[in-house]
């Protein structure tokens, strides 16, 4: 048994024994060495008192630690969440089979960038904030800053997209037919189908209100001083791009992007970075849909680029916000007096490149299935939307109002409702999609299963015996 104990005189003595039976032991196991070869001494019983902390599990070649259970356990029951088995049990083993994910994601080279990490753990202390009801009620609850909480979860977060990653690759061929649907169903009683969420369709406009000339030149000049301080040697980009930059996905890493490739940046961002060539300099000031940037390249691989920038964006009047209102308004006038459609003006008129060539429809990518769709449950469209929806009738326009988009950018919007369809019971008919995913994602689960399963028969699993007698949903982890 692993354990780490309180440290002294003979705690430490005891430690030294205890950690040189069990090396021993691991090599006998290993190598199976005759049993004459090597005499390995008991382990000494310790008071439970002494021990600070034991390695329950070894999984390859990673520990899992009895503090590592506790501490999940605790964030469970933070979280309400409820384990169908023995948590004793459960715990340790949803570990292990993250530790074979990572593991294969290791070998496979699967990458996760800093900023989707950031943004994960943003979006859950946000979340976070609005359950406690402030930063400050979060942080005493907690009793921890925001910024420890950071720290901690970045780790966690980014295996969890490493996991999630892995996953995709190993179903990415999975598929299912019609007839494969059809015949899944067919066996369940009508009563039994599953109760689709009431879903809509939506339809945007929207115009980005312009900042003044001065407020641009304002940004502009910031920009060029922060160019000449880091080339006079005052300060580091990576310092001023924790201060000053407002892409929050990279400012917390000193403005630093992964490796990327030219086809996953904006085209004018692409454009300079690309043509870096000197770690020293910086780029010229480049314009982009996110604002203002200047960029410092880090290193260059093959195709991909490693840079880091620093994002300004100027500061939008409430002036400027009142006028695209305005033009707005007009916009719905001369639609109910048909001059045009919503759609021929979301075509022409709005700013979302996301929808304009889809006349202004919005659509939305499901993470299970990796699919797009229009139909869209109300809690998953963008809170301002879902607040102008909820009270709209089918065909009807909402009035002209303000949100942050995607991007971070104030604009100002319009959306029309183009259908609702109630809560109801799935149809093969008028749902076979929303049942294609149910049979998809079935297949995929039974795909990741068949795969840990044969994972856990080529991989060293090592536990303490009191896990050895519990049910758990794999088999062959007790060697």
């Amino acid at each position: 048994m692993k354990k780490i104990y309180k440290v002294s005189a003979v705690g430490l003595a005891a430690l030294t024994l205890v950690m040189a039976g069990h090396a021993m032991t691991m090599k006998r196991t290993a190598k199976q060495a005759p049993a004459d070869s090597v005499k390995v001494e008991k382990e000494a019983e310790v008071p439970e008192a002494c021990v600070i902390d034991e390695v329950i599990w070894v999984v390859g070649d990673e520990p899992i630690l009895k503090s590592d259970v506790e501490t999940m356990r605790l964030q469970s029951q933070m979280e309400g969440l409820r384990w169908e088995n023995d948590p004793d049990c459960a715990i340790p083993e949803q570990m292990a089979v993250q530790k074979l994910f990572l593991h294969q994601a290791a070998i496979d080279s699967i990458e996760v960038s800093e900023s989707e990490v950031t943004a994960s753990v943003d979006e859950q202390i946000n979340y976070w904030i609005s359950m406690a009801g402030s930063k400050e009620k979060l942080e005493e609850y907690r009793n921890q800053t925001v910024a420890q909480m950071r720290q901690q979860m970045r780790d966690d977060f980014k295996n969890q997209k490493m996991i999630a990653k892995m996953k995709q690759e190993l179903v990415k061929d999975i598929n299912v037919t019609p007839s494969d649907v059809r015949k899944y169903f067919s066996k369940i009683p009508e009563d039994s189908l599953p109760i689709v969420p009431m879903e809509v369709e939506v339809e945007i406009i929207t115009r980005q209100p312009k900042a003044t000339q001065e407020e641009i030149n304002r940004i502009k000049e910031e920009l060029r001083d922060y160019t000449d301080r880091v080339t006079r040697g005052e300060t580091s980009f990576a310092t001023l791009a924790r201060l000053y930059s407002e892409d929050p996905g990279s400012a917390r890493q000193g403005g630093e992007m992964d490796y990327i490739g030219r086809g996953m940046l904006d085209p004018a961002f692409a454009n300079v970075a690309f043509n870096l060539t000197d770690p020293k300099k910086i780029s010229k000031i480049v314009e982009t849909e996110f604002g203002f940037h200047i960029i410092q390249l880090i290193d260059k691989r093959g195709d991909r680029i490693k840079v880091r920038h620093i994002l300004r964006r100027p500061r939008i009047e409430q002036e400027a916000i009142d006028f695209t209102k305005l033009r707005l308004d007009s916009v719905v006038m001369e639609i109910n007096e048909g001059k045009y459609s919503f759609e021929e003006a979301a075509s022409y008129i709005s700013d979302d490149k996301d929808t304009r060539n889809n006349r202004g429809l919005m659509s939305f990518m499901n993470e299970e299935t990796q699919s797009r769709s229009s139909r869209v449950k109300m809690k998953d469209l963008p809170t301002e939307v879902a607040q102008q929806v909820e009270n709209l009738k089918v065909g009807e326009i909402s009035k002209p109002f303000s949100m942050i988009n995607g991007k971070g950018k104030q604009v100002v919007a319009l959306v029309k409702l183009k259908s609702r369809r109630d809560s109801h019971r799935a149809s093969i008919t008028e749902d076979f999609q929303v049942l294609k995913n149910i049979v998809l994602a079935k297949e995929r689960e039974k795909k990741i299963h068949e795969w840990v399963a044969q994972k856990i028969k080529n991989t060293y699993v090592w536990m303490t015996d009191k896990y050895k007698s519990c049910n758990y949903e794999y088999q062959g982890w007790v060697k």
